[in-house]
Parts: structure tokens; sequence; C-alpha cells
């Protein structure tokens, strides 16, 4: 099988992680034509990507997120040609050598144009980094999802996401609007707006920090809210929330989030983190708060 296969990749200050990502890439069954590295870091990892030969770096003095780095890296991804573009953070790592193979072999063999691996906790090989819905309940399982083999229409962007370049052409690059924390949930919703077929390979993973502590469950295991484990990731996830729920029309989800964060903070008697979620939320749905967190001004 000979395709050609650039990589996206995006770093801020995790040279040592960055080191074992770009070896793992490098050890892949397939070799990939180029790694686009954007590098957004308060220190430069211009020398650590100087001593791989297919890096193709690009330094960032302004902090872009993780969907400005991304777009970055993508558009030169995209530009060198390749018919596929592999993305990745730099605190992911393969799973295993025929990584790739796997996925393009799978996504060839399904005729899609984006497939994305099984995202497993680091140190915890039996579990999901983030949660799948299978018959309703949440599940961190990773042999829960595997039984299913592939999973349509559904997929944890961007760490280890294959996607034929010319989906971008399709549904545009990632928003850098949204800076970080749901970047990934408006890609997925172009995509499915776009008609563009993707799922979730069982058959192959990458592993990722995982977020076990950030899902909080309301009222039994079928309802579940996010709480990020900082004010900086607290603040993006609950604006993109509500401007998702705005831009989509998502109906739906404004019940869930709305129900699910009173059910959460109320109960508790957390008044400080109710009003903080309402405060970014509410600027979500009114199309505000976009931009450096300490220029906000709602």
């Amino acid at each position: 099988m000979t395709v050609s296969v650039a990589v996206a990749a995006v770093t801020f200050d995790r040279p040592g992680e960055l080191a074992v990502l770009l070896d793992a890439i490098n050890k892949q069954s397939m070799p990939v034509d180029t790694i686009c590295l954007v590098d957004s870091g308060t220190i430069p990892s211009r020398e650590l990507a100087s001593s791989h030969p297919k890096v193709d770096y690009v330094r960032s003095e302004a902090n872009l997120g993780g969907a400005g780095g991304f777009a970055l890296a993508i558009l030169k991804a995209v530009a060198s040609g390749a018919e596929w573009v592999w993305i990745m953070d730099d605190d992911a790592e393969p799973g295993d050598p025929a990584c790739l193979e796997t996925l393009v072999r799978e996504a060839e063999a399904r005729g899609l144009d984006a497939v994305v691996p099984l995202v497993v906790a680091p140190g915890h090989p039996d579990k999901l980094s983030f949660f799948f819905r299978i018959d309703g309940k949440v599940t961190h399982e990773r042999a829960e999802v595997e039984k299913a083999g592939f999973l349509p229409d559904v997929g944890h962007f961007f760490n280890g996401a294959l996607i034929r370049s010319n989906v971008f052409f399709k549904v545009g690059v990632p928003d850098i609007r949204l800076f970080i924390r749901g970047d990934e949930v408006d890609f997925m919703i172009r995509l499915r707006k776009a008609g563009i077929r993707f799922g979730t390979v069982a058959t192959a993973w990458i592993s990722h920090p995982h977020a076990f502590s950030e899902t909080k469950h309301v009222f039994g295991a079928r309802w579940h809210v996010i709480v990020p484990d900082s004010a900086f990731k607290r603040y993006f996830y609950y604006r993109n929330r509500g401007y998702l729920i705005r831009r989509y029309r998502r109906g739906k989800s404004m019940v869930a989030d709305v129900g699910g964060y009173l059910g959460y903070f109320l109960p508790r008697g957390d008044f400080r983190g109710l009003a903080e979620w309402f405060r970014a939320f509410s600027a979500g749905l009114r199309d505000k708060g976009f931009g450096p967190l300490e220029d906000q001004k709602f």
C-alpha cells in the first residue's frame, strides 16, 4: 500500500513528550513523508525538532491554543501535497508501530475519509482516556468499545485522527476562535453536516493523558457533565459549549448542560462554581468572550 501521509503536530513546553512522539512516528511500519510541527511554547523546541530530518518546524511567538496550532499545522501538511494528514498533540503516542498502517488500511477498506483510533490512558491499558456512550451509558472501559470493532460517525478528535487532505477544503480547519476545548466537537459536527464518512477504528490505539476526574455523573450513569480541573480550561470549555449550542442550534445539548450543571453545582452548594459556569456559558450563547482569557469583559 503506497500512500503519502503528512503529520500535523503541535507542541507547547513538553520537550520530553515531544521526543517520545517523534521517535514513535519515525518507528511506524508505514513511513510518513513529513512532520509539520507548530511550536507555541515559551521555550522553543527547535533544536529537538532539527534532530529529526522529516520535521518541518514552525515557530509561533503567539500562543495559538490547540485549535490555532492544529489549524496552522494542518495547512502546512495539506500544502505538502500529502494525500492524508495524521494529527497529533505532543503528549500523544501511537500505541504500536502498526498504528498508522492499521488506520490507512481500515480507511481504504471502508471507503472512509477520516478515521480515529481509540485513545488509551497511559498506565491504564484497559481504560480509555475519553468516554464513549454505549447503549446509552457512559463508559471508559476499553473492552466495551473494542467489541464494536468500528464505531461509525463518532470519534475523539484530534489526537491520532487520520484525515484525507481534501476533507479540509470541504469543512475547513479547526476554528482558532475556540482556542482549546470545543474545537474538536465543532470539527466533528462540520464533518457530519458535510456528509463526510468517518468513524473510530477500535483495532488501532494511541495513548494520551486521561480526563477521568473531569467527568462528573449527575442523576446516575446516563447523565454527566465535564468540570475541567483549572479555571483556564473551565472557562474555554464552558464558553465553547455555549457558543456551539448557539451556532448549531443544539437544543438537546442546551437541556443537558443547563440541567446537568444545575444538578451538579446546586446540591453541593457550590454557588461559586455555578456562577463561573454561567458567566462563561452565557458568553458563548451570546457569541461573546473570544480572545485571551485576561481580556474578557462581560
